[in-house]
């Protein structure tokens, strides 16, 4: 129905802004869903009548609304999700009488005529007098016109609760819901100084609405942790206006992270805010093979690169999950990207060893000097691992060893080493510049 115009007599679609300001507090979690506060004034007559709320979000979980107010008694609540659209309109007229006006292109005359809407089913079929007409998509300018709008279709969705109020006067209500739509994700970007042995990072809040409404000037609150579907579910106090600080507060075991400053999120936007800036804080770059399991092979096995330091650059912040882009300064001094590492949500005080990529230059031969089968559950493993390293400065790797078993046992090493858990044991292999190591060891491994 392309060519087809809707118009409305006597309905004003627009809605008159309230005096009083709505106050927005959205809290939003890594789970997909959202926790809305609403707070509005409205003017309430004595005994029952109905409360409308626009701009609520589509995605509302009916199920969870709560709406309290001082004096007021809750009998009944709806939400109208039938949107006011051409079709919609449309449909809802199918048995019912319109006015039909067409214009002649050559002239520009027009004719109004009174039509039965028949059925819409893949165009509209009409009734005019004792013909049967579709109405055409021919491009002949047409248009219909409804005496009204029907009742249950909305220009937005709306939110209707029946209340019985003890007396008349302005009122302040509070609307808490459930909805989808919403969702977060965090950001890091670290400049690491590898001579000072220093780490710049910033942190990035992505925020991203999808819910099919905006929230304006909203008290924004994110909260970190994997919050549990069909278990019992308290949704949290919410902050007052104006009290934010930014810094991470606990919440039973997730932890809650206040923007510090009111922000609109708008429909289909993706919005990002700092959250994290540290400067200085101590880190250093390491290098790492991981063993698993004893073997030998002939092509070397390249070390990996990571950069470890505190979470929350040792500030005692935790660190929402999320992506960490590493960056280093080049000779000329400008930033150049080396590697990324993803992290899950870190608590404070963590230490974090995280991989921006492998070096070619430091790497791992592992070759069974020996192995004798003890028993049906025991293995003796007598191992060399020759470490090269091509750099022109002396590098240390760490060389874990995972695969002793619960019944593991060392028997002899060629440097001291440490035990990490009952599987895993670990060397520090100091390496020459553009030399090489051999790290020796004898385990049995049982299960």
């Amino acid at each position: 129905m392309r060519s087809v115009f809707l118009t409305v007599g006597l309905i004003a679609l627009a809605t008159a802004a309230s005096a009083e300001p709505r106050k927005l507090s959205v809290t939003i979690y890594n789970s997909g869903r959202s926790l809305v506060q609403d707070i509005r004034t409205e003017n309430l007559n004595a005994g029952r009548q109905r409360l409308e709320f626009k701009d609520v979000s589509p995605e509302i979980q009916s199920e969870t609304v709560t709406l309290s107010a001082p004096g007021i008694e809750i009998i009944e609540q709806n939400f109208d999700y039938d949107l006011l659209s051409p079709q919609t309109l449309m449909n809802k007229a199918v048995g019912e009488t319109v006015k039909i006006v067409r214009t002649n292109p050559g002239n520009g005359s027009q004719v109004t005529e009174s039509a039965k809407v028949l059925a819409v089913n893949n165009g509209v079929v009409l009734q005019i007098g004792d013909r049967i007409e579709i109405l055409r998509e021919d491009g002949v300018p047409t248009r219909v016109i409804f005496d009204k709008v029907p009742p249950n279709l909305r220009a937005r969705p709306t939110l209707s609760v029946t209340v019985d109020a003890d007396k008349a006067g302005p009122r302040e209500t509070k609307l808490t819901y459930l909805t989808g739509g919403l969702d977060w994700s965090a950001d890091y970007v670290a400049l690491f100084d590898e001579k000072n042995g220093k780490i710049d990072m910033q942190g990035w809040i992505t925020l991203e609405n999808t819910a099919g409404v905006s929230f304006d000037d909203a008290e924004v609150q994110l909260v970190a942790g994997n919050v549990g579907r069909g278990i019992t579910y308290s949704p949290p106090a919410m902050t007052s206006a104006g009290t934010m600080t930014g810094a991470a507060t606990p919440l039973s075991d997730y932890y809650i992270y206040p923007l510090k400053e009111r922000t609109t999120i708008a429909q289909n936007q993706t919005k990002q805010v700092s959250f994290l800036d540290v400067i200085g804080a101590p880190a250093r770059k390491a290098y790492r093979v991981d063993m698993g399991g004893f073997r030998s092979q002939e092509q070397p096995i390249a070390a990996a690169v990571k950069l470890e330091f505190a979470a929350g650059g040792g500030q005692g912040a935790p660190m929402p999950a999320g992506t960490v882009r590493f960056y280093v300064r080049d000779a000329a001094g400008n930033p150049k990207f080396i590697g990324e590492s993803n992290i899950g949500h870190t608590p404070a005080g963590s230490e974090l060893s995280l991989q921006t990529g492998q070096a070619f230059d430091v790497t791992l031969q592992p070759t069974i000097v020996n192995q004798d089968k003890r028993s049906n559950t025991k293995t003796r493993y007598e191992m060399k691992y020759l470490v090269r390293n091509a750099r022109p400065e002396p590098v240390v790797v760490q060389v874990r060893q995972s695969g002793l078993g619960r019944d593991g046992k060392l028997i002899e090493e060629s440097l001291k080493g440490r035990k990490l858990n009952a599987d895993t044991l670990a060397w520090d292999v100091p390496v020459p510049a553009n030399g090489e190591t051999t790290l020796t060891f004898t385990v049995d491994s049982g299960y």
